[in-house]
């Protein structure tokens, strides 16, 4: 019986290729704050799935929080809590563990989750950006635009639309060769890319169309919707304007964050530069701790809807104690 020899050899160097492993190089002074960084990072992750599952479930459970804005506020916050998800339970297995190891394979799932959240959020802030515009500009309308069809398809676009720009990159990743081992982060992001030979062209390229596609033409239609919300109000009363700065302001702190965001990882994380280890280490963690929990205190304490049931949750709690 023969046997092709070739074919058999590719095999192999595809299964090594996916059981590699690669040091995860970017944690600082592991060894004398370990325990004190899993304290803090497990107490943060513990907030961000409480907060943002709380505002959820009073969006699901009381019926006049059903309308829409309310709804993609609610997709928003879930799509937060996968977010964190991605990057969290890794972290807390690193600081307590003697090396810190992830398989490539396991690198690429983080990384294609990593960032399926990150364009998620942007369209989802674009969709809102929509649905206050309407509901602010064309309030005769807003019935008949913002109707469950087309609450779902947007949704559904928001939901379906990252993963298929993100398959594309992580698929790429999966076939370049590796000739790093050592990953100058703590989490599978764009420094991914510094483990390849060399990288292609077409992966450059498509990240770029990627990029724009679900970080820069969503945030440039969410800036210019509300722009145009505020030159409308402005040439109408007091009271109209004031009503359109609360509803509208949340949803520009949260984008202007989440940018920030962005904009870090695109400008350190992927373009070489000589920052010292620590620095590029406090602002990685910064990058995944404060937005996060940001989005909940935003939209539970700006949003009066809200904060009313869960001051009610709140006055419940103190009642109890008391009993």
């Amino acid at each position: 019986m023969r046997i092709n020899l070739s074919a058999f050899r590719f095999v192999v160097m595809d299964y090594e290729h996916n059981l590699t492993h690669i040091r995860v190089a970017g944690y600082v002074e592991l060894n004398k704050f370990r325990h004190f960084f899993f304290c803090i990072m497990f107490v943060v992750y513990s907030l961000i799935l409480c907060s943002n599952f709380t505002i959820v479930y009073l969006i699901c459970v009381h019926k006049d929080l059903h309308k829409p804005m309310y709804t993609f506020i609610a997709a928003l916050l879930l799509n937060c809590c996968v977010f964190s998800t991605t990057v969290y339970p890794k972290l807390l297995i690193d600081f307590l563990s003697e090396e810190q190891i992830i398989s490539y394979s396991a690198c690429l799932f983080q990384f294609f989750m990593f960032y399926c959240g990150s364009g998620s959020e942007f369209l989802l802030l674009a969709a809102m950006a929509y649905d206050r515009y309407v509901s602010i500009c064309k309030p005769l309308r807003y019935a008949a635009i913002m109707k469950k069809k087309n609450i779902i398809v947007l949704l559904i676009f928001a939901c379906l639309i990252p993963p298929l720009h993100i398959s594309v990159l992580t698929i790429l990743s999966s076939k370049a060769k590796i000739c790093k081992f050592d990953l100058n982060g703590i989490f599978c992001n764009n420094t991914m890319y510094k483990l390849h030979c060399l990288r292609s062209k077409f992966l450059t390229i498509f990240g770029v169309v990627a990029l724009v596609d679900l970080s820069i033409l969503p945030m440039l239609f969410t800036v210019f919707t509300y722009t145009k919300i505020f030159i409308i109000s402005y040439q109408s009363c007091k009271e109209f304007r004031r009503k359109a700065a609360e509803t509208c302001f949340p949803h520009l702190l949260v984008l202007f964050s989440f940018s920030c965001l962005v904009f870090y990882d695109v400008i350190i994380a992927r373009v070489d530069s000589d920052i010292p280890e620590t620095l590029r280490f406090t602002m990685t963690l910064q990058m995944i701790l404060y937005h996060p929990l940001f989005n909940p205190f935003i939209y539970g304490l700006k949003m009066k809807e809200i904060s009313k049931y869960l001051k009610k949750i709140l006055c419940r709690a103190k009642r109890t104690e008391n009993v």
